[in-house]
């Protein structure tokens, strides 16, 4: 009979508590303050206590309180419940600490201005995007811009070098007119005993009958001095380039030297090198047909020192 009383007192013990707990987890709560935060059902409302999270049910409803003593009453959706806006909200706590929103209360005139800074900051996520993207695409130009420089660097490379090769090129033609110019000049302590002018045709290096002729009164004039050399001097007109003027001047010459040796029976050693000027020292303009004509040509000296000539 006692253990029956006992189980009896237990089982009532073991009810009273739950009675108990139960009544812990829905206590009324209320919370008055500013939404924060929202994700789905879960409001982050912010207060003077801190921060509560409120849990929307299909029970929670949603009201705007107007007209005198907020006695006239408007229905909301749960929609308007958005960051920025102040709300009122009675409801149950649960387990976890939270509010159960039975009732939110909310202002017509605080919901505009939420909606207002709501619509603000969604254009500004859009203009953020934009942003990024605007940036990402000048990083992809500017990548672009760091190929083509990069590009145009090695370019100009190439372009000093070839500079630097024409200007070797040039040096090395100037050393070579200051050298000849130089030859010809110490040439001055002879007098001349005989000379001849041969002219060619354009790029050609043909010495005509005519000029056959002179070259061998000169060769023959030559041959009877004592200690006479030959000087063998050619030149080209402007057309085509300084380098092909060049080697033809002095093609021309080497073929007048050959005739000479040849033909006109006058030793190596009695014919100075030959020089070729090219287009340099023109004997006429080159702006004529006549012009042009006199500058093609080899001019062919024979030379005495004076000191032998007894002048």
């Amino acid at each position: 009979m006692n253990r029956k009383t006992i189980v009896v007192s237990l089982m009532a013990l073991l009810f009273l508590a739950s009675l108990l707990a139960f009544g812990a987890s829905g206590d009324k709560a209320k919370v008055k303050g500013m939404i924060i935060a929202r994700t789905g059902e879960t409001l982050i409302v912010k207060s003077g206590e801190g921060n509560t999270t409120v849990v929307l049910t299909d029970d929670t409803t949603t009201k705007d309180d107007k007209g005198l003593f907020g006695l006239d009453k408007q229905h909301l959706s749960s929609v308007v419940l958005i960051p920025g806006l102040k709300v009122d909200v009675d409801g149950t706590s649960d387990e976890q600490g939270r509010v159960v929103a039975k009732t939110i209360t909310t202002d017509g005139d605080d919901l505009e201005t939420s909606e207002m800074i709501q619509a603000g900051l969604h254009p500004t996520a859009e203009q953020v995007t934009a942003n990024r993207q605007a940036i990402e695409t000048n990083q992809q130009n500017i990548g672009a811009n760091k190929q083509q420089l990069a590009a145009q660097k090695e370019s100009i490379g190439t372009n000093q070098q070839n500079i630097g090769a024409n200007k070797q090129q040039i040096d090395d033609n100037i050393k070579d007119i200051e050298e000849n110019t130089k030859r010809f000049t110490a040439l001055s302590e002879y007098d001349v005993k005989g000379e001849a002018t041969v002219q060619f045709d354009t790029g050609s290096t043909k010495i005509s009958a005519k000029n056959q002729e002179e070259l061998k009164k000169l060769a023959q004039t030559a041959t009877g001095l004592t200690g006479y050399i030959v000087e063998v001097t050619g030149y080209a007109d402007a057309t085509g380039s300084a380098a092909v003027n060049t080697k033809l001047s002095e093609d021309r010459a080497k073929g007048v030297v050959t005739f000479l040796m040849q033909q006109g029976n006058v030793p190596i050693r009695h014919i100075v090198a030959p020089g070729a000027m090219g287009e340099y020292a023109p004997a006429a303009s080159n702006e004529t047909k006549a012009g042009r004509a006199e500058n093609r040509r080899v001019e062919v000296k024979v030379l005495v020192n004076k000191g032998i000539a007894g002048s």
